[in-house]
């Protein structure tokens, strides 16, 4: 009787466990669908694909303005600051348009800017931002290290070389990020 009642309840066990596993969450749709949208931008021909330098992927990127190249040009550093105007963005679902009507008629902002050196909208009016080539999520890293001064891309960053699987602040793990970047001058790390 002892050893039916334990085979029983190790087989409820057994089945929870198995049946649990098979459950889909929020966030592996979250996921799916940023990992989905990643993938054809990686099929693009509109898009070159970049390593990273720390072996973690890669990014995909488009010149959307090139800077003046010489011989004296160079790229930034890892250990360099740089001085940058950029727009950095993501959707909550990449199938949808910028701003939808859900099914209940309200507008939805699905397209969300969640960090820019742009302070007005409607002046564009632009405050450029200077930070250490090194102090960023590796896929923007990445990027500089092969851009030059004048040179404006648009990057797109998967989860893995971005805020990874738990996310920062309003960005949730698994978000697949875009940036629109123009380098404006690189500054070398004085040595002392």
């Amino acid at each position: 009787m002892k050893r039916t009642l334990l085979l029983s309840l190790l087989s409820i066990l057994i089945l929870g466990a198995c049946s649990s596993s098979d459950t889909i969450t929020f966030d592996d749709i979250h996921k799916e669908d940023n990992e989905a949208q990643f993938a054809k931008i990686a099929a693009s021909s509109e898009y070159e694909r970049m390593y990273s330098k720390s072996n973690g992927g890669f990014i995909m990127y488009k010149v959307l303005k090139e800077g003046e190249k010489s011989e004296d040009s160079v790229s930034p550093l890892f250990t360099d600051e740089v001085k940058v105007n950029y727009t950095g963005w993501y959707k909550q679902f990449w199938t949808k348009d910028d701003v939808f009507t859900d099914e209940k008629g309200k507008d939805f902002q699905n397209k969300y800017i969640f960090d820019t050196t742009v302070t007005n909208q409607e002046t564009g009016t632009v405050v450029p931002r200077t930070f250490p080539v090194g102090g960023l999520v590796d896929g923007f890293t990445t990027a500089l290290q092969y851009m030059h001064v004048g040179d404006k891309w648009e990057i797109w960053i998967p989860w893995a070389l971005g805020y990874g699987e738990y996310g920062q602040g309003n960005i949730r793990g698994h978000t697949t990020m875009v940036f629109e970047v123009e380098l404006l001058e690189i500054n070398p790390k004085k040595k002392k």
